[in-house]
């Protein structure tokens, strides 16, 4: 028998009350995606001023980092050193921009969170707060 830790919703709200209040802080608006190990949606907000397409890109990155189990940037870096599409992965939710990162919990990748709508650098910082919450 196998045994996982998983991320609650609890969990998940944590790691969105905390990205939100960055955000509100710097005036700024994004949208933030949490997701399970699976990369299947637990929670998900879309702060004022946040673009729309970035309500898609934020889930897709949270996605890609559970499903790869490493940064969305990382995928990107690949990418562009040996070009391929992104539809190799057969999935076309798969993202290779920066600010998705796998939350590890033990050696273990319990879920993924994703941020867009500001610089990918910003996103990943806001997206490493969430994280950072399950620093061990």
């Amino acid at each position: 028998m196998q045994q996982s830790t998983t991320l609650s919703h609890a969990d998940a709200a944590r790691i969105i009350t905390v990205i939100q209040r960055e955000l509100e802080k710097n005036g700024q608006g994004a949208a933030i995606a949490v997701t399970d190990a699976h990369g299947e949606l637990i929670a998900f907000l879309r702060t004022d001023g946040c673009k729309l397409p970035s309500i898609t890109i934020a889930i897709n990155k949270a996605f890609t980092a559970a499903r790869e189990r490493r940064p969305t940037a990382a995928i990107g870096a690949e990418s562009r050193q040996a070009p391929f599409p992104m539809s190799n992965f057969g999935d076309p939710r798969y993202t290779a921009w920066g600010g998705g990162l796998p939350i590890v919990v033990q050696g273990e990748v319990v879920g993924a969170v994703g941020v867009s709508g500001l610089s990918e650098e910003e996103d990943i910082a806001l997206a490493q707060l969430g994280v950072n919450l399950f620093a061990q």
